[in-house]
């Protein structure tokens, strides 16, 4: 009979990044029978006499998850196997941790804002908070690269941070801003206090203000109005391969201080950053084309043809506007629905090819190669585990 492994869980599922993390960590555990997860009610406010390492004592368990629990040190110096999630510092001493690759969240959102012709750019996040600073320096440096600069909104002091204050200091900022800019929060609730700023000075989103946010949590993006983009991260295979290294821990009786990275997978748009920075008309209808067949295996004359003009002409202002051809915008966009579609473990790639009128699954998994470097089964792996 397999001995029965206890396993405590002190995360609070109310945000959609730590529901991601613990679907995860439910599948691993599903696999293994013998888990049994632990959730102490009363861990955010200890009673005297009762508190969290006195129930850990109690309780003996195997494993631990955690964000950052009070006592945590204490915890910690426990030598339980243990797995944090840090949020308030970068990485917990010690122990395990699982973070997000912040800067490649950022970069990911810059590319995003680039592919649909953005030359103005914007971050609005937390000073003081150190993955905000992340994300701006990975978004900031992708539009470097590209030759353009990005405005920063810079926080009032802690004092004047009510949610009225806050929302006019925004607003005043974003005046200042040229358009149409590309806009990326350093989450979704930022940019939604962002859309409201925006509605306040009558800037319309996303024809002047395109925003993109992060964390895709859909009880913030879609009743936002209008509904927000967002990067959407790897939530679930981190939380499994978390599951999996608290597992190894346990059975080799050790404690691992491994570092898992969560790696953001795709930009999950809607409305709000759903928009072209193009002021050249034949150029933006072209994209707008591409866009809406790119389901169909259209050709560049196909493109072309739709604008009525030349393919030679239209791919001159292309490589002018855009930096590209008319196909490295097809492959793009083409790739980027094989991406959505792989991020639905359920659909195989065989409806993937079907779907999007490949002639065949190798055919696809060259032209995936060709954008992405790796098989669209590779990539799943890397995403979803």
């Amino acid at each position: 009979m397999k001995k029965t492994r206890k396993i405590v869980l002190l995360l609070n599922p109310a945000r959609n990044y730590t529901r991601g993390l613990i679907s995860g960590i439910a599948k691993y555990a599903h696999l293994q029978e013998q888990w049994v997860f632990y959730r102490p009610l009363d861990y955010r406010e200890p009673t005297p006499g009762h508190n969290l390492v006195g129930i850990l004592r109690e309780l003996k368990p195997h494993g631990i998850f955690m964000r950052e629990p009070e006592q945590m040190e204490q915890i910690i110096k426990m030598g339980i196997p243990t797995v944090s999630f840090p949020y308030t510092v970068e990485l917990i001493p010690g122990i395990a941790n699982v973070a997000a690759n912040h800067t490649a969240i950022g970069e990911m959102a810059a590319r995003h804002f680039l592919d649909r012709g953005f030359q103005c750019f914007a971050y609005c996040g937390f000073d003081d908070w150190w993955w905000s600073r992340k994300r701006r320096e990975g978004f900031g440096t992708a539009v470097n690269r590209a030759g353009y600069e990005m405005a920063v909104y810079e926080l009032p002091p802690k004092a004047r941070r009510t949610w009225d204050r806050e929302l006019s200091a925004i607003a005043k900022w974003l005046k200042t801003l040229t358009l149409p800019v590309g806009l990326m929060a350093c989450n979704d609730d930022r940019a939604e206090l962002i859309v409201e700023a925006c509605r306040a000075v009558g800037l319309s989103v996303p024809a002047q203000v395109a925003i993109v946010g992060v964390d895709n949590d859909p009880l913030v993006c879609e009743l936002c109005g209008p509904p927000l983009s967002s990067v959407s991260l790897g939530l679930e295979k981190a939380g499994y391969e978390s599951a999996a290294l608290l597992d190894r821990m346990i059975r080799a009786r050790t404690v691992n201080t491994q570092t898992i990275f969560i790696e953001p997978t795709h930009v999950v748009t809607r409305q709000s950053s759903d928009t072209l920075a193009v002021c050249d008309e034949h150029v933006a209808s072209a994209v707008r084309f591409i866009r809406q067949h790119g389901r169909k295996n259209i050709t560049a004359k196909d493109v072309a043809d739709s604008v009525l003009l030349s393919r030679r002409a239209l791919e001159k202002r292309f490589r002018r506007i855009l930096g590209k051809s008319i196909h490295d915008e097809i492959r793009h966009v083409r790739v980027d629905l094989v991406v959505r579609m792989l991020m639905d473990r359920q659909v195989k790639i065989s409806q993937i090819a079907e779907t999007l009128h490949f002639p065949s699954v190798s055919h696809l998994s060259r032209y995936f190669r060709m954008e992405k470097g790796i098989s669209p089964l590779q990539y799943r792996a890397q995403y979803l585990g």
